[in-house]
């Protein structure tokens, strides 16, 4: 069981990092201002689902792979920044669309929710950061440690939730007042997929 004083440290300690600008927000923040904050909602979702998938990877010793095998770090972040890359293809495609079009290409909120996990889960970093952070939080004294990681990854998805759902919110409201103006949702949709593409370069590009 973990302490008090070690929550209260981790949850704040996570609820900043989730504010800290990085593809996950970013992510959010262009999806709820093109779609919605309905949708930036269900993205959130999606991703602090994702991160369930690094959590079981720490807590398994899988995580330890994508740091010590550039083999594996490499395929998952190109798989990541190629889907990275789709999202931007259909953000311009979009773009292209008349208002009526865009209408009636609406995603699902199951799409959005799996687009979300795949978003997240294709990032070989936050295993990776996950190991080293996580961790850090575990007492061995207090009882098992996978089930503390197992809290811990629990305490930081529900804090990047909080955190995710208050910007899909604000970003939401931006979003629906600026697609009121003229081409302001073409506008939005080119911004999220330049943002999408810059996200798929830098993940490209990125080391352990």
């Amino acid at each position: 069981m973990l302490e008090l004083q070690t929550i209260v440290m981790f949850v704040t300690a996570s609820t900043l990092l989730a504010l800290a600008p990085g593809p996950d927000i970013l992510f959010v923040l262009t999806q709820s201002m093109s779609k919605g904050s309905r949708s930036g909602i269900v993205i959130a979702l999606g991703l602090c689902s994702g991160l369930i998938f690094h959590t079981t990877a720490v807590a398994l010793g899988v995580a330890v792979i994508f740091q010590t095998s550039a083999l594996a770090f490499s395929l998952l972040k190109f798989v990541g920044a190629a889907y990275l890359l789709y999202l931007a293809f259909m953000a311009f495609k979009d773009a292209s669309k008349s208002k009526l079009e865009s209408s009636k290409s609406r995603l699902s909120l199951i799409s959005l929710y799996k687009r979300g996990i795949l978003m997240n889960i294709t990032n070989p970093k936050v295993s990776i950061f996950f190991l080293a952070f996580l961790p850090q939080f575990t007492n061995p004294e207090v009882g098992n440690v996978t089930g503390q990681i197992f809290t811990l990854g629990a305490l930081f998805m529900l804090c990047a939730f909080v955190v995710f759902t208050l910007i899909s919110l604000l970003a939401g409201r931006v979003g629906a007042w600026f697609s009121k103006t003229k081409n302001g949702e073409k506008i939005l949709n080119r911004v999220s997929g330049t943002i999408f593409a810059a996200l798929a370069v830098k993940l490209a590009f990125t080391s352990k």
